[in-house]
């Protein structure tokens, strides 16, 4: 894809339906930035190609806690734990942890909002 932001390798991201740009995914912003498309393989500017992951294993650089199942955070481009997506945020699951680095991915947006 083509970046419509400044994104680092590891965020989570989402295309947005304007401009077909992949942007950083945010739960608290809207439905549609929390529709995560992946975790970026790399990092790139605005207007640079970007590549992303959106199925499989993935060490996303970050010390998980097996077996939490891991959100599209309230912070923009971040991975979350399931208790940190504060209220009013909408739910993308991202996949569950399988090791300390290993985040089995497997994408399911919601649409529900935390209460």
């Amino acid at each position: 894809g083509t970046a419509g932001a400044t994104i680092t390798a590891g965020q989570s991201i989402y295309k947005d339906s304007t401009d077909n740009k992949i942007k950083l995914a945010d739960a608290d912003s809207s439905l549609a930035t929390a529709a995560a498309v992946g975790i970026s393989l790399n990092g790139a500017s605005d207007d640079q190609p970007i590549q992303y992951q959106s199925s499989g294993d993935i060490d996303i650089g970050a010390t998980l806690t097996v077996g939490e199942i891991y959100l599209v955070s309230d912070t923009a481009g971040r991975i979350a734990p399931e208790a940190d997506v504060g209220s009013g945020g909408w739910v993308t699951i991202l996949g569950v942890a399988t090791a300390t680095d290993n985040l089995k991915m497997g994408l399911f947006a919601s649409s529900a909002q935390v209460p």
